[in-house]
């Protein structure tokens, strides 16, 4: 499968990289940093004014500040990154997964500076960088493509001409593009104008460039991808499959290795032919070629990723590796140290990507303050994080909070891991998707293997808007109120031997309210001394007794029961975590001020955001449904629609203006 079974090296091209600089953030850059401080090898660390309270940045031997917190001004400013690699004396650059990372610009400038650029050559970036270009290529090299247009003139009339010749439905796809950016489905004629000039704007935003690919869309297909590894001696080997069908917005998930539909035959066509890839243009350093797997179980080139990806712990978990280690092994001259024939791929491995995210609104991202993030370690668990209790998820990147890897023996054990991960895990203070994964990996069709890109839109779309059981709600209430109970009781400087809560009246109980969602929860308690209380909710009367309180633990007895809970307070929120939930509460005041309300007919901003163009004016009729305007945040669009029937009576936005979340953007009086 590799051109050579027995490796080959040139000893005289071998250097030692001694720094290395890394030009991302978050998740990506900690993560490499790991890797180089068990080779032995500093590290620098690159960041923008909105990342300086990073961990990465903390945890990096060196740090750059590089400017603005828009990315086009720090992340992908290459002048400064290399200044940067000057100015502290690294020696070689790790671009990560995500902006310059297939940028052969950037490579080329390191390149001009003295500097090792661990990836890819520029004409492999190059080659592969233009979706139409690779097509084209790897056509040419025997490996299988999928029907479409791919031509020069990007008038989105010939556009739509191609569409319609292609036959529907038809996927629009940034041929610059990555990450489901610049990506739009279409199922028939009507809308696909607005669809053409939306994938071509986000095209443009994100990689400044708008020009768009046509292809055939394949009903019920699964997303899988071959990890390739390369050298400069000549040696190419593939480290076999990911599965990367669970996807939203055509943005990966949730992957895992090996692939349910895969078996030996099939995994070695699929593993040839990526390899075929590779040999096209001469690949070195490690990348991914994917691929779309039909029902027939005939498979077509997606894309070449020439980069590490997001999903790699999964491929190093059954094959031992170290990918980030064998990158820089390559970048330094070495050849590589395993042959196609003992490439191990042992066990099973799941990944999850845990987003700040609202999946019952759309999958909107969010943004905040992580108020708690804690997970407890586990056999078989790892986690590449960003964040941690206190980080601040803005609005300038991508919300990805972590990616959370489990393993095992088999697929069966790394998904019962994964579920007391994802339970175990407290992460609060915005909404994220994690109760959403879990509904996925509970969903009978998962477990069974049974999946496919439109796993969501199939079996979960109903699921997105389950609320909270008010059970969980109450009892988390209940565990706020005694929280909130035993930190008064630790504070109390005077008469300590009196139980909190003494009064004359003892007939009155304490009482704590709080707002779950729409609902208001009144918790009533008396305190019997001893730490025994009985707690009231509604009709539903509990006797609790404290066992014990060290913030943020709390543990319980309910009657018989023995529980634990975590509790993070903050100002007028109280967070809690229990195996069964993550509950965010807010502490209602005792003299509420009811002054300012949104108007009836109002619209609000659901995130921070930037308004890229007004539909309609003030005077202006509209239908229920109808588009107002449209929002770019987090490098995705988003639309604001009318909420019924009326006429638009105020704007208060233009276009260009950024605005910050639950902004009043329009007013549409009810007709």
């Amino acid at each position: 499968m590799g051109r050579v079974s027995a490796l080959r090296e040139n000893p005289a091209l071998t250097k030692n990289i001694q720094k290395i600089l890394i030009a991302n953030r978050g998740e990506i850059a900690r993560r490499i940093v790991r890797t180089c401080r068990k080779m032995g090898i500093a590290t620098v660390a690159v960041f923008s004014d909105a990342d300086s309270e990073m961990p990465f940045v903390a945890e990096a031997d060196q740090a750059v500040r590089l400017g603005p917190a828009p990315s086009t001004e720090s992340y992908l400013r290459i002048d400064k990154i290399i200044e940067a690699a000057t100015h502290t004396g690294a020696d070689a650059i790790h671009p990560g997964y995500g902006f310059l990372a297939e940028n052969a610009d950037f490579a080329e400038a390191c390149s001009t500076a003295g500097v090792t650029f661990i990836g890819p050559t520029p004409d492999a970036i190059r080659s592969m960088g233009s979706k139409r270009q690779a097509k084209a290529l790897v056509e040419k090299a025997g490996v299988p493509v999928i029907p479409g247009y791919d031509g020069a003139n990007q008038d989105p009339e010939v556009l739509a001409r191609e569409a319609v010749k292609i036959g529907f439905p038809v996927l629009l796809k940034a041929s610059a593009g990555g990450g489901g950016k610049g990506m739009k489905l279409v199922r028939e004629e009507a809308g696909l104008r607005d669809a053409i000039a939306s994938a071509a704007r986000e095209g443009q935003s994100s990689f400044g460039d708008g020009t768009l690919l046509v292809e055939k869309y394949i009903d019920d297909p699964r997303h899988v991808e071959i990890q390739i590894l390369g050298d400069s001696h000549g040696n190419l080997i593939h480290l076999n499959e990911r599965e990367c069908s669970i996807q939203r917005r055509h943005q990966k998930i949730i992957e895992e290795a090996p692939s349910p539909a895969l078996d030996a035959s099939l995994r070695n066509r699929m593993g040839e032919a990526a390899v075929r890839c590779g040999n096209a243009i001469g690949y070195q350093n490690a990348g991914t070629v994917e691929f779309i797997l039909a029902p027939d179980r005939s498979f077509y080139f997606l894309e070449v990723n020439t980069r590490l990806q997001v999903e790699h712990p999964v491929t190093e978990s059954l094959t031992g590796m170290d990918l980030v280690e064998e990158q820089i092994r390559v970048a330094q001259g070495e050849a590589l140290r395993t042959s196609q024939e003992a490439v191990r791929f042992e066990g099973a491995a799941l990944e999850v990507r845990l987003y700040a995210e609202d999946p019952a609104g759309g999958f909107l991202p969010q943004s905040g303050v992580v108020a708690d993030w804690h997970l407890p370690e586990a056999e078989g668990l790892r986690v590449d994080g960003g964040v941690e209790t206190g980080s601040e998820v803005g609005i300038h990147y991508d919300p990805m909070l972590a990616k959370i890897i489990t393993s095992g023996e088999s697929r069966g054990l790394a998904l019962q891991r994964m579920r007391r991960a994802l339970r175990s895990l407290s992460v609060q203070g915005l909404a994220t998707n994690r109760d959403f994964l879990l509904k996925v990996l509970d969903h009978p069709a998962f477990e069974a293997g049974d999946i496919d890109t439109h796993f969501i839109e199939r079996h979960m779309a109903d699921g997105l808007l389950d609320a909270i059981p008010s059970s969980l709600e109450d009892h988390a209430a209940i565990v706020a109120a005694l929280a909130e109970q035993q930190m008064r009781d630790g504070l109390r400087a005077h008469v300590p031997h009196v139980p909190s809560g003494w009064r004359n009246n003892y007939h009155t109980p304490q009482w704590g309210e709080y707002a779950a969602g729409e609902r208001d929860v009144r918790v009533e308690y008396r305190h019997h001394g001893e730490n025994r209380f009985t707690v009231s909710v509604g009709e539903d009367e509990h006797e609790i007794r404290i066992v014990s309180w060290n913030e943020p633990d709390l543990v319980f007895e309910d009657g018989p029961l023995r529980l634990h809970a975590r509790v993070k307070i903050d100002r007028t929120r109280v967070f809690v975590h229990t195996p069964d939930a993550n509950v965010a509460l807010n502490r209602k005041p005792r003299f509420p001020d009811k002054s300012l309300a949104v108007p009836a007919g109002g619209c609000v901003a659901p995130m921070p955001g930037k308004i890229v163009e007004l539909r309609v004016g003030e005077g202006d009729a509209v239908q229920t449904g109808q588009v107002l305007l449209i929002m770019e945040a987090m490098k995705m669009e988003h639309t604001v629609t009318a909420p019924h029937d009326g006429v638009v009576a105020q704007v208060t936005v233009s276009a260009g203006e950024q605005v910050d979340a639950d902004a009043l953007l329009a007013v549409v009086q009810q007709a």
